[in-house]
């Protein structure tokens, strides 16, 4: 299948932290640039849009990117949303998914293709795994949604490759440039577009001893964890003074 219009709804995950680039707006580059790069090729009316913002919560991602997305007739939209509330201590998952379904029912509604997001099983790095459980019952909320809509899962509970910490930024909270150029293939391969990346290959990891891993853990606490803990206790987020890095829907490359 062809696209045209291309939005990509979300948070940081869409926007592309984790994967720096100087020379893309807001300094990175991710897996949905990358998508928008193959589905431009040979199609010189392509249109791409990511008004992603990293730090978002469910509902600034509804308020801020969905009326935008819908009025500009997309045929594909994609979204991971709620990443962000599934950190927070409290959180009422069934509202939650009332407020994304309802979302996902408008964005079906264009007609568009839309691709939504499982949560990540990251219960094996230290910390997150107290999560599992919340983030196991959002993603059958999710598929429920997806469901009920017609919506795509892409199925990132289920992606065992990502537990080689090679696909992760240091702060193992989002995805490295090789996270995101897997990522890229994945959601390509589930569209059946034919496209020219690469599969990411590792040469073998390295094997750390058990102090060389206690180390390592100490250090990201310390350096990501306490400071990201500070920064949510002050109400500070990443997106603070941050814009859309593609806000309209020119043609890639005008």
């Amino acid at each position: 299948m062809s696209f045209r219009r291309y939005v990509a709804l979300g948070d940081s995950f869409t926007e592309g932290v984790g994967n720096p680039d100087p020379a893309s707006p807001n300094g990175v580059r991710g897996w949905a640039d990358l998508v928008a790069g193959q589905l431009a090729r040979d199609n010189p009316a392509f249109g791409y849009a990511n008004l992603a913002i990293r730090g978002r919560l469910l509902r600034p991602i509804i308020d801020e990117q969905l009326e935008g997305a819908v009025a500009m007739q997309p045929d594909l939209v994609t979204i991971y949303a709620g990443g962000n509330n599934l950190m927070r201590p409290k959180l009422d998952l069934d509202a939650l998914a009332a407020e994304y379904d309802d979302a996902i029912g408008k964005l079906a509604a264009t007609g568009a293709r839309v691709l939504m997001w499982t949560a990540y099983d990251g219960s094996w790095a230290p910390v997150f795994g107290v999560l599992r459980g919340r983030w196991a019952v959002y993603n059958e909320l999710v598929r429920e949604i997806a469901d009920r809509h017609g919506a795509t899962i892409v199925d990132f509970w289920r992606f065992t490759e990502y537990r080689d910490l090679r696909m992760w930024d240091f702060d193992r909270l989002h995805m490295s440039a090789a996270g995101h150029h897997n990522m890229a293939i994945r959601v390509l391969d589930l569209l059946d577009v034919p496209h020219t990346l690469e599969p990411v290959r590792f040469d073998e990891a390295p094997l750390l001893t058990r102090a060389a891993q206690r180390a390592d853990d100490r250090r990201w606490m310390r350096e990501f964890f306490v400071p990201w803990v500070a920064h949510r206790v002050r109400g500070i987020s990443s997106g603070d003074g941050i814009s859309p890095k593609h806000p309209a829907l020119p043609p890639l490359g005008s």
